[in-house]
């Protein structure tokens, strides 16, 4: 199954797509795709009601499509997991996962626009894979444990402001939580949806200009290892976003690609998990 929601921001409709990209509304009893969703095992219950034929078509047209997690408690991000991306950015490969966070009122829909912030000089793009909790989870035995905590995969955008991180003193939090500054969506995939999700294509392009194009296959530290680490450090809670990592492609580190300027126009896409496309705008 795939979830969405879609309408004005804040007044999202939960949705499910299922294989034949036929929509249906979530009904009330079932609630928004937030943590309490994924901790009662909404897939569960939404799959009776479909099998039953108990919900009600929806036809989005031209609805916006809304960040597919509803106020996640956290949002984890993991540096330089491709090792393409860490020698262009001139960093060490690194031995454990680098974690970082970001705001998670940061995350909007797969086609909002994306707000170029005040001051900014050197802004960058990174797609990533995301993952999506579905159960807590703490101090998991092994790596093995990690498929039974994942909710499912999204498409995610870890937009940076380079000077903000790099130039301006303190943690990389200030360059990574701007507003706008991650797009998700345009839906959940359960896990049946992605059979393989550590080897899937990724790509992104800049004005028709593509700049990134790899796979999952080329992380440094694989999905299953994530998960299982950030549960050695923290406490992992339904509906909680981990963006995976980017490959190399961005701006960073390449005198001849340009940071992002208003006016911009921004297309992702991961095999199985949609598209992004949405244009630069000046804060």
């Amino acid at each position: 199954m795939r979830f969405l929601r879609y309408g004005p921001v804040g007044k999202e409709t939960p949705v499910v797509m299922n294989s034949n990209d036929e929509c249906f509304v979530l009904p009330a009893s079932i609630g928004d795709i937030d943590g309490e969703f994924w901790e009662n095992d909404g897939p569960s219950a939404v799959q009776k009601l479909l099998d039953a034929g108990d919900l009600e078509s929806f036809s989005p047209g031209d609805l916006r499509i809304g960040a597919p997690i509803a106020k996640p408690e956290k949002l984890i991000c993991i540096g330089l997991n491709y090792i393409d991306h860490a020698k262009e950015m001139d960093l060490p490969i690194p031995e454990e996962p680098i974690v970082f966070m970001k705001a998670p009122n940061a995350m909007i829909g797969p086609h909002d626009d994306v707000y170029r912030p005040r001051g900014a000089t050197k802004m960058d793009w990174e797609i990533e894979l995301a993952v999506i909790i579905g159960k807590r989870a703490r101090y998991l035995d092994s790596p093995d444990d990690a498929p039974g905590v994942m909710a499912g995969f999204s498409l995610s955008n870890d937009v940076t402001e380079r000077a903000f991180m790099l130039e301006r003193g303190g943690t990389w939090v200030k360059g990574k939580s701007c507003e706008t500054f991650n797009p998700l969506g345009p839906w959940v995939a359960t896990p049946d949806e992605i059979p393989n999700p550590q080897d899937i294509g990724m790509r992104l392009s800049v004005n028709n200009i593509s700049h990134q194009d790899s796979s999952t296959k080329n992380m440094i530290f694989p999905i299953n290892h994530l998960i299982w680490y950030l549960s050695q450090f923290m406490v992992l809670e339904p509906g909680d976003v981990v963006n995976t990592g980017s490959p190399s492609g961005v701006s960073n580190g390449h005198d001849d690609v340009p940071f992002l300027e208003a006016g911009d126009v921004i297309h992702a896409e991961i095999d199985g998990l949609g598209t992004h496309e949405y244009t630069i705008v000046q804060a």
